[in-house]
């Protein structure tokens, strides 16, 4: 209730210029805003199958291959309906028989309760690990898919992305085909590091890193991933249309997506692929994060009252902070404070049930903000302990 938040002022020399620090939707930047304001008398209310709009397509398409440096025969593939629709299509249109799944989060469980729920797939093999850790994928004749996280966006828990079974592999006796790995990138795509050659395909929504809205899931593929799409198919696998990963490969290579886009959605995506791009490309942005969220955990590990949540260094986010707070304060009144001054969305995950706060550090978001929110948390700290 408004009324149990205690009447803090936090003197406005140490509030953020930007007080957007949620981990998704994510701070969208001005600029791009401004530009689709100025585009919108031609941009807007168009047609996505005319040249206004698949040129846009085109941009996103051709600035994610150079962002990420994708090898000869990666595609990038678009559709609607998020990365939530992306697991979906993915039990029909990449899944063969068999899938492992690292789970160490509300998100890497989600996929993997989606695939045991499958009527056509064998029960996928289910690897867990505690929130704050992760677990390692282990190589077996039967499997696939190999379906990675690369960021746990509920728990500030980043993993690496590295093959299970290397390319050229012999398969077991089980699967006649190469595995595949699959990188959930939802919330590290933009942000994180990332080797193509170690994934076939690294899927993932706009709205976090890419500072844009959701709704839309982008997927980068590997010619291995390409042609386990085209096998499927081929052999008489059924998917309904929306979740045809077929019918977004063929749209995709024709700039446009099976059903009518969100508009705003692609054109600020596109901004923030371009401004990513001449800011210095993945390097630069991975990073800003890395500068971010190292003020984060900088303060925290120096702080009496609080502490990273993620106990090992080499797994903490670069772009989702989680931080303990000690039993004396609460998190939850915190972030209430922090909203009455406009500083928005650090509560922690709702499921994760602890004394935390969340905080965003996507490469829209300026680090000195970052070390300003630190300063508005010390003032409100104090107050709250004394």
């Amino acid at each position: 209730m408004a009324s149990d938040i205690p009447q803090i002022t936090i003197p406005p020399e140490l509030l953020p210029a930007d007080g957007r620090f949620g981990s998704g939707p994510s701070k969208v930047r001005s600029e791009a805003v401004a530009a689709l304001v100025a585009a919108a008398p031609d941009y807007l209310g168009t047609s996505h199958r005319r040249p206004g709009v698949r040129s846009v397509v085109r941009r996103i398409r051709s600035g994610l291959a150079d962002l990420f440096s994708l090898p000869e025969g990666y595609e990038v593939v678009l559709g609607n309906g998020g990365t939530t629709a992306f697991w979906d299509a993915a039990l029909f249109g990449l899944i063969e028989r068999r899938s492992q799944h690292l789970s160490f989060g509300e998100f890497s469980a989600k996929f993997a309760a989606a695939v045991a729920g499958a009527p056509h797939l064998e029960p996928p093999d289910v690897i867990e690990s505690p929130p704050g850790t992760a677990p390692e994928p282990k190589a077996q004749p039967d499997i696939d898919v190999y379906a990675l996280t690369h960021n746990e966006t509920s728990t500030g828990v980043t993993a690496p992305v590295r093959r299970a079974v290397p390319v050229g592999d012999t398969p077991g006796p089980g699967y006649d085909g190469a595995a595949l790995t699959l990188v959930d990138a939802t919330s590290a795509a933009g942000g994180i590091r990332v080797d193509p050659r170690e994934f076939d395909v690294y899927y993932f929504a706009p709205q976090k890193c890419f500072a844009s809205d959701g709704g839309l899931w982008l997927a980068l593929c590997s010619p291995a991933a390409l042609d386990r799409i085209d096998r499927l198919v081929a052999a008489g696998r059924w998917s309904p249309p929306f979740l045809s990963l077929a019918l977004a490969l063929e749209n995709s290579r024709a700039d446009q997506t099976y059903n009518t886009p969100a508009l705003a959605t692609l054109y600020l995506l596109d901004k923030q692929i371009e401004w990513i791009l001449a800011g210095g490309g993945l390097e630069w942005a991975a990073g800003r994060c890395d500068a971010s969220s190292s003020i984060v955990y900088g303060w925290a590990e120096q702080h009496p009252l609080a502490s990273p949540f993620v106990t090992d260094p080499e797994l903490r986010s670069p772009v989702t902070a989680t931080i303990d707070f000690e039993p004396a304060v609460s998190a939850d009144v915190i972030s209430a404070v922090l909203r009455q001054h406009g500083v928005v969305d650090t509560e922690s995950y709702r499921k994760l049930g602890r004394n935390q706060l969340r905080i965003a550090c996507f490469p829209a978001i300026e680090p000195d903000d970052v070390a300003k929110l630190t300063k508005a948390l010390d003032h409100v700290i104090e107050v709250l302990a004394s």
